[in-house]
């Protein structure tokens, strides 16, 4: 019997072993990726942009929907065990529900269109149903967190977009105007990055590395 035979079972075994490291990687990738932070100009200082959805994003494309889910969550779980939490816990599910609501539908999308214009208009969509998502979670779930874990009155908060946005006078301005924004400009950015990159990158990923 040659030993050396490649089975199918060890086929399978091999890939998905390489598909957990790479999981692995890119989920590691991400977290240092969200240590630099772009404030900007037009929301509260604890809003600011990173690119750590870049490889997920990535991770997404190239591995499935689910695999990019997977991503996300290492990603939330590995800068959960770094940084700890201010929530407990709170808004780092959140974190993983917003980034999802971008990553998983552009993913779905691309996969039914492997094409530059199916991976457009997945991010597009994906960006759309992100600040969807992120405006509901930040009014409801995340901005009530912060403002608990930080004992600070909500009003509080609130004027901390006042001071930058005038328009902002409540949780629902505060959405329309600081977390819309932040989010479709992150989504914009991630999106370009990724149109950059993927093409460059996804071979590495598809035949290991």
């Amino acid at each position: 019997m040659n030993m050396d035979t490649v089975t199918p079972a060890n086929a399978r075994q091999k890939t998905n072993v390489r598909r957990m490291a790479q999981m692995g990687m890119l989920a590691a990738i991400s977290v240092v990726l969200m240590l630099f932070e772009i404030p900007l100009p037009f929301a509260p200082a604890f809003y600011e942009i990173d690119f750590s959805e870049v490889p997920v994003m990535v991770g997404c494309f190239t591995m499935g929907p689910a695999a990019g889910a997977v991503i996300e969550f290492l990603k939330i779980l590995l800068n959960f065990a770094i940084n700890g939490t201010d929530t407990a816990g709170v808004g780092e599910f959140a974190n993983f529900l917003i980034g999802c609501s971008m990553v998983v539908p552009a993913a779905i999308i691309y996969k039914k269109k492997r094409t530059k214009s199916g991976a457009v208009l997945g991010m597009v969509i994906g960006t759309l149903f992100m600040t969807a998502v992120g405006c509901f979670l930040n009014a409801f779930v995340l901005l009530p967190a912060y403002a608990k874990a930080f004992g600070m009155p909500m009003d509080a908060l609130i004027g901390m977009g006042s001071a930058v946005n005038s328009h902002i006078t409540g949780l629902g301005t505060f959405a329309v105007f600081a977390v819309a924004p932040f989010n479709l400009l992150k989504g914009f950015l991630v999106s370009v990055i990724v149109l950059l990159i993927y093409k460059k990158i996804s071979p590495i990923l598809k035949h290991g590395m």
